[in-house]
Parts: structure tokens; sequence; C-alpha cells
């Protein structure tokens, strides 16, 4: 995104006025134990619902938190519902946002007004921590296909001919929080992957329209007790315990990633890189799962598509390598941002 102007001075915090005038990255935040939709930018993250209000309120509108409740709640999921009218009016509360700022004095009463945090003010929770379904799409990259048959002993370097689709349950946690391993698992696995976050109803979406569907994207480690996945065909349980979803830290609009089939994708734990590959490796692109899902179902906003994991995986290593106690484990997306999370036992 180019600058065009940048305004210094504010303790602690620069504000920077792109072309667009908008950040990019939604966040959910929570402050003195309130989550609260944000949009994060400059190590800042600015309230949604109250930057609308205020500016509603400048203009002399009407009821103009009663409006801001509707357009802009302060939930994620409600946000999303809201559809490209939320959207958009976010985008604008964010311009004012700026404005604001940049002005003398204007920095004291955003914080006033509960607007504007600096980052080490707030805790970025999962973005989006109740999703209406949470999908996840098994064996999407070709080099995971083979080593997936080798850790099974059950070699056929066949791709899947369809999309394999599994739900995911349990609690979903964000960046920062710890992955904590039930004390029966004992072949925890990670899988960096990319996140697909739909923002209005999909239902026969064709793959050349299907994009248009997308409210952002997100780094998601679809975490996995391989032991319990591999005692039955079924892979809901061993893709379920809690804390074996993580998301985040942020959903990016697609300003910033016009092509989710071009993105580096990088799974470490410290240097070592585990897995280390690019999404136009899928097997079935961003647009082909939507299309070929919205056939059977309806993707209401907030249903969240996990498109798979890349080579690397613990469970086709030789030797075998598991999530250990103490460890960080970290998911880079080019453009989409970086999830990390500490790994603990029950």
């Amino acid at each position: 995104m180019k600058y065009v102007a940048r305004i210094a001075g504010i303790v602690g915090l620069t504000v920077a006025l792109t072309s667009t005038l908008w950040a990019t990255k939604l966040v959910t935040y929570s402050h003195r134990g309130e989550a609260r939709l944000g949009a994060y930018e400059d190590n800042a993250v600015i309230d949604l619902n109250r930057a609308y209000a205020l500016m509603l309120r400048e203009r002399g509108t009407p009821r103009a938190e009663a409006r801001a409740a509707a357009l802009v709640p302060p939930n994620m999921l409600e946000f999303l519902q809201g559809e490209e009218e939320s959207i958009r009016v976010a985008k604008e509360a964010i311009q004012f946002a700026k404005q604001q700022a940049a002005r003398a004095g204007g920095m004291e009463r955003l914080k006033q007004e509960g607007v504007w945090f600096s980052k080490d003010e707030v805790t970025l929770q999962a973005p989006l921590p109740n999703p209406p379904h949470l999908l996840a799409i098994g064996l999407n990259y070709r080099a995971h296909v083979a080593e997936y048959d080798r850790g099974a002993q059950q070699p056929t370097g066949a791709e899947p001919e369809y999309p394999i689709i599994f739900t995911k349950e349990g609690k979903i946690i964000g960046s920062g929080e710890t992955i904590r391993i039930p004390a029966v698992v004992e072949q925890p696995d990670y899988e960096g992957e990319l996140g697909v976050v739909i923002g209005k109803p999909a239902r026969n979406v064709s793959r050349a329209q299907a994009l248009d569907y997308v409210a952002g994207y997100t780094a998601f480690n679809d975490v996995t007790a391989r032991d319990f996945q591999r005692r039955v065909s079924q892979w809901t349980l061993g893709k379920s315990p809690d804390t074996f979803s993580a998301m985040g830290p942020y959903i990016v609009l697609p300003d910033e990633v016009p092509n989710p089939q071009t993105l580096q994708i990088r799974t470490r734990i410290g240097s070592e890189v585990l897995q280390e590959s690019n999404t136009e490796n899928m097997i079935f692109s961003v647009a082909v799962l939507i299309e070929y899902i919205s056939r059977l179902m309806t993707l209401t906003p907030g249903t969240v598509i996990v498109t798979g994991t890349p080579d690397g995986v613990g469970f086709g290593r030789k030797p075998q390598r598991w999530l250990r106690p103490g460890e960080t484990v970290v998911v880079e997306i080019e453009k989409v941002g970086e999830l990390a999370n500490p790994i603990a036992k029950e």
C-alpha cells in the first residue's frame, strides 16, 4: 500500500495516511475483559463500532449509536453478517479515525472515546471464535498426499478426485494462546493452513465468481491428534480437541490478497522450518472449493474454510515429529500474518 503522507509526533504511535485510508486487518480484541471488533494497523487497534458512532455524531446524524450497532456491531460474526455494506462503512470509520488522530488533540479524544488503542493495551483473540461452520480440507497439497501415504504405510500416490471435507469442533484459540494437549493424546501434530472467511451467502457459486464471496483470509493451525485420527475413518474427534483450532491474528481483507493461490506458507518451531510451500500447490484452489461446497450447502457469512496443509507434517517425517510441551509453533502466510502458539500438556 502506497503511503502519501505521514504524520509524526503522536506519543508512541505514527499515523500513516494512505491513498485508500483504511486498514485491511480485522481483529477481535479484548480490553478490560470485553471482547470487541477492531481494525489493526501500525501497532494500533481502532474500535470500529465506536469509531463509526463517533463519526455519525460528528455529522449530526440522529441515533448515531443505534445506527452504529446495526451496521458495525462490536461482534465479528454479526459484523460479517452485514456483508458488503458493513465492510464499506467500517472503512469509512477507519478513515475518519485516522483523520481525527492527525489533528491537534485528536488522539487524546479518540482514546477517551475508547476508539484508539496501542497494541500493548489490548489482547488480540481469535478473530472469529464462533464461526457458523468450520470446514476443513484434507490432502489438498500433492506432496502432502505422498507423505500421508508413507506415514500410513499405504502407498497409493493417488490424488483425491474430489475435495475431502471434514468439520472441526472444540474451542478456537487465537495467536499467543496455548495449545493444550489432552493427557490421552500421544501424537499431537501441526498443520499450517490458509483459512478463508466467507462474507456473503454462497449457494451454487461458479468458480469464476467464487472469490467475490470471500470476506478475507487468516492463518490457521489445524492441530491434530494423529493417534485418534487414525483409529477410525472419520477424522472429527482427532481434529477437535479443545484448542486444536488456532486462528489469526487477523482476517485480512481481499484488498491485500487479490490472488490466494500465490502465497508462501511456512510452519516452524524456533528456527526449525517444518513446512514450506506455496498455495499454488493446492490440488483444489480456493475458488474450486467454494464452487464445490456451495453446490450442496449454503456457505453463510462467517463460515471458515481451512484449505489443507502442505507436506512436512510430523506424521509423515522419519522419525515422526510431534509437538512438545514448551515449544511454540508458528504458522506464517505471506500477506496474511503470523500465528504463534505455545504448547503445553493438560
